[in-house]
């Protein structure tokens, strides 16, 4: 998959709070289906839409154990998303930090 899609797909999937609690819930262990819908008083159809979309994006692996469905964390694609976002943070450090010494010299070069 090309690296925009999977960014694309990461960054869709996280922008909901319930896949987003979702994710903080499993970063505590697997869990099923059922585990995950009850505190978030959802329907199991409801959160089993939410975790496809986790698993379509990387960031959940799910694997039937018995008549449940088990779910934990998969990083996948996630690391490949903060690979992006601390580009862009580095970016926009160097800026604001030439923005900071242009306002410094300009202050300095004033008095």
């Amino acid at each position: 998959m090309v690296q925009q899609e999977i960014l694309d797909k990461t960054f869709a999937a996280l922008s909901d709070a319930t896949r987003r609690a979702i994710l903080v819930r499993l970063g505590q262990g697997p869990a099923s289906i059922g585990e995950l819908a009850e505190p978030a008083g959802m329907t199991l159809t409801g959160l089993k839409k939410h975790v496809q979309v986790l698993e379509d994006a990387g960031l959940v692996v799910t694997e039937k154990v018995g008549r449940s469905r088990e779910c934990r964390l998969g990083t996948e694609h996630l690391e490949e998303a903060l690979g992006w976002i601390n580009r862009y943070q580095r970016l926009w450090e160097r800026r604001l930090d030439g923005l900071e010494a242009y306002f410094l010299l300009k202050k300095g070069t004033e008095q």
